[in-house]
């Protein structure tokens, strides 16, 4: 074999850092092993795969067009030594969930997960839909759990479960006393929103189609709690996933809002790129989440 492991990741390292002093951090190499590595992998087979901007190395198309194969070979050898050390009927994994998921339904699968796999090594990063779905096209991420609508020719959407937002309010608000909230009461509502480019902001602007440009957008925030937290304050009204407003709902220290005629019901889903190696974690970790969408 003309190639090692070791060439290819540091192949891989490079490509996510775009740098290689970071790329042999990463790999607990000296930037000199780490160089000449790359060096004698390109020139065994007579290419380039990256060009080298100033300090930064960017993956060039042939690079691009090798990147994934390159990842699913590491990861069909990590899977191996896994089955090699007999405890890996599911192996390291990596999970991306936006915020809403992450904080209020991934830590229940979680904790599933490491109740059947003791040994696994998990990790869950919580970020919003873009930033997961740029870290699951970049290899950064095995699986990703998404509240956005999505299409991507490189990425596989699998359907998970239902979910639906609701407009709310502090109990003491004035349209708390409404049985209904029309169109008008919307346009002069002042709106606490999460952030452009999340899932909850997608569905949002979905649901309020052709009164967008009307509605008074206040403050944009990335957390869930911090616009709860608002709307508790009575500095407007809000807009959330039902996931994370059951509780506040039951206490009575929030109040959800009636809007007939706008659809705000959504689809969650899994996200994993299509040329990933499907280990034994990553079929583990799917098969957990769509076995808990039925029992929903």
């Amino acid at each position: 074999m003309r190639y090692s492991l070791r060439q290819l990741e540091v192949f891989v390292a490079i490509a996510h850092q775009q740098n290689l002093t970071r790329a042999a951090d990463e790999l607990a190499m000296s930037q000199s092993a780490a160089s000449s590595s790359l060096k004698e992998l390109e020139s065994q087979f007579g290419l380039q795969l990256f060009d080298r901007i100033g300090k930064r190395l960017q993956l060039n198309e042939q690079g691009r067009l090798l990147r994934p194969q390159a990842e699913a070979l590491l990861a069909q050898a990590r899977d191996f030594e896994q089955s090699l050390l007999q405890h890996a009927e599911a192996g390291p994994l990596n999970v991306g969930a936006t915020l809403s998921i992450g904080n209020y339904l991934a830590v229940g699968l979680m904790a599933q997960y490491m109740e059947r796999y003791p040994k696994a090594s998990l990790q869950l990063d919580v970020a919003n839909t873009r930033n997961i779905v740029e870290r699951v096209l970049n290899f950064e991420l095995d699986v990703g759990l998404i509240e956005g609508e999505l299409n991507h020719p490189d990425l596989e959407i699998l359907h998970w479960r239902k979910d639906e937002l609701a407009v709310f309010c502090h109990p003491d608000h004035p349209l708390a006393q409404q049985p209904t909230v029309s169109d008008d009461d919307l346009r002069q509502a002042r709106w606490i929103l999460r952030e452009a480019g999340s899932g909850t902001r997608q569905a949002f602007d979905r649901a309020m189609s052709g009164l967008l440009p009307d509605l008074t957008i206040a403050i944009e925030l990335q957390h869930t709690e911090a616009i709860k937290r608002a709307v508790e304050a009575q500095l407007g009204i809000g807009c959330l996933s039902m996931i994370t407003l059951t509780d506040a709902f039951n206490r009575g220290s929030l109040k959800r809002l009636q809007v007939p005629g706008r659809d705000f019901s959504r689809q969650l889903y899994l996200i994993i790129h299509k040329q990933k190696y499907r280990s034994a974690g990553i079929n583990a970790w799917l098969n957990l989440c769509l076995q808990q969408s039925e029992a929903v």
